[in-house]
């Protein structure tokens, strides 16, 4: 099956005005389709009445073709998270999470439909990978999520882009690459949807980097790779364990890239951008919780430009893997905190909607079991 069709949002600015061009039209029709999508976040010719209506629907069909379409979608936490499953053009689903906290909105996307690198407790590592998304099927994710806010959005100040924190105003003001998929084994589609995220409109959606996660198991080369880039973008690490024995089990691309050497990648992005690493560390029950576990984390990112995120673990069904027991996670978050390396417990969202990624969308594969 071919790829997705070509969508305003895969293309740079200067490409946009190219496309139009080549339709025959005026390359500033370029500029006004992306105020449109990127500004007021709509796809619709019937929205664009500063465009002639012989024109609208021809471009509007060219550059802004339909790329998601909601399957399901849940609420929970009083409405404040909203978990949507889509279908993309060739059938695969993906899953995206909005979850508006009193400070921020956070929007986490997917970049894979499935994910490749095998993880045995995570729900979309067992589905195996479909295919990566493509820079504008990523960016789609954010902006549905920027077309939901404003319904839902409680009283509060006036329109406007996220600053000092009220999600009142429905707007995005955070985006992390942890949905499904390994965001770095699809480099340059993730790189591209980045630079769609962060660029002011009309280039894009206006979302600062300094606000944008990235997060990878630990594909050394990329991240060397991404430290280039330019980017202030936070890099996280998937690490749930410190050692490579217990790592090699969880993350299998450990046997490739060992615990020394993703860390060292870590630190030299650190140097690179002047950005903390976000240490993402899933607890599980008599896996990876133990006392001298935390103690070795706590030794090894001691000193470091570092924040240790522990994650209770959201088992999934018919899993043998399960959360810590809330004494071991105390005692985990303690040992790690006496190095002087900064830990915080996530806030567990979205448990009873299938918060877990790749949990949704492994429901409603034809493959599924039914009765649920």
């Amino acid at each position: 099956m071919s790829g997705p069709p070509r969508h305003l949002a895969d293309l740079g600015l200067a490409e946009r005005r190219q496309a139009v061009a080549d339709l025959g039209e005026r390359e500033f029709r370029a500029d006004q389709l992306s105020r449109h999508y990127f500004g007021r976040h709509t796809d619709s010719a019937q929205d664009m009445t500063d465009l002639p209506a012989a024109v609208r629907s021809a471009l509007a069909a060219a550059l802004l073709p339909p790329l998601l379409t909601q399957q399901r979608s849940f609420a929970c936490d009083k409405g404040a998270t909203r978990k949507t499953l889509w279908r993309l053009h060739d059938g695969a689903l993906v899953e995206s999470v909005l979850m508006k906290y009193p400070d921020r909105v956070t929007m986490c996307v997917s970049s894979q439909a499935g994910c490749g690198m095998g993880c045995p407790f995570c729900a979309t590592g067992q589905a195996g990978l479909t295919r990566n998304l493509s820079t504008a099927e990523i960016v789609a994710q954010v902006v549905a999520g920027e077309r939901a806010l404003p319904a839902a959005a409680a009283p509060g100040p006036a329109p406007g882009r996220l600053c000092t924190g009220n999600p009142a105003h429905g707007r995005v003001s955070n985006v992390v690459f942890m949905g499904m998929g390994e965001p770095l084994a699809n480099y340059r589609n993730v790189i591209g949807a980045v630079r769609r995220l962060t660029d002011p409109v009309p280039a894009g959606l206006g979302i600062s980097q300094r606000s944008v996660t990235v997060s990878t198991v630990g594909l050394v080369p990329a991240i060397n790779r991404l430290a280039s880039e330019g980017l202030s973008v936070t890099l996280a690490v998937s690490l749930h364990a410190p050692d490579d024995e217990a790592r090699d089990g969880l993350v299998p691309v450990n046997r490739r890239w060992k615990v020394a050497e993703v860390l060292s990648a870590a630190w030299d992005y650190a140097a690179a951008t002047g950005r903390r690493i976000s240490i993402e560390y899933a607890l599980i029950r008599d896996v990876n919780d133990q006392p001298w576990r935390a103690d070795l984390l706590g030794s090894l990112l001691a000193g470091h430009l570092a924040h240790v995120n522990l994650i209770p673990l959201n088992p999934t069904p018919g899993s043998k893997w399960t959360a810590s027991l809330p004494g071991a996670q105390d005692e985990f978050v303690s040992r790690v905190a006496a190095h002087g390396v900064a830990v915080t417990v996530r806030d567990t969202r979205g448990r009873e909607i299938d918060g877990a990624c790749g949990q949704l969308a492994a429901l409603n594969s034809p493959n599924a079991p039914k009765g649920r």
